[in-house]
């Protein structure tokens, strides 16, 4: 297993696979992914897990984490997660933040993130956004 960056075209292939497979191709893009740090986990070079990482100053968000699903639950997700928050502390990111589907919120309170006030609706989801502040 490994990590390591990824072309933003790689983390779209498999954005659309696991996240929005009945929309057009041109859903899963982000206006900002020619700015974003993508990366991919990979378990014997086929690529199995992404997330792209938005730094604005000393911010970061994190979207688009997906995993495929024959290889979710096996803590590969987790993997490339714990990875990207020890980037963010390595870069002196003092914020590292993500707009989670409500049911995983759960799942992202295993790493530290708290629910904030924010909320929303889109594409038929509901969204909490939760934040990590690290303190140095």
């Amino acid at each position: 297993m490994t990590i390591r960056r990824i072309e933003k075209e790689q983390a779209w292939r498999l954005r659309h696979t696991v996240m929005w497979p009945n929309k057009d191709f041109d859903y899963i893009k982000l206006d900002e992914d020619d700015q974003g740090i993508h990366y991919g986990l990979f378990v014997a070079e086929e690529l199995v897990s992404v997330v792209s990482v938005f730094i604005r100053g000393d911010q970061a968000q994190f979207r688009k984490f997906a995993t495929l699903t024959p290889h979710q639950n096996k803590g590969y997700g987790s993997t490339l997660l714990s990875y990207v928050f020890e980037e963010a502390n390595r870069l002196g990111i003092k914020r590292i933040y993500c707009n989670a589907r409500k049911e995983k919120g759960a799942f992202y309170k295993k790493f530290g993130l708290l629910e904030t006030d924010h909320t929303f609706s889109k594409g038929g989801k509901d969204y909490v956004v939760m934040e990590r502040l690290y303190v140095k």
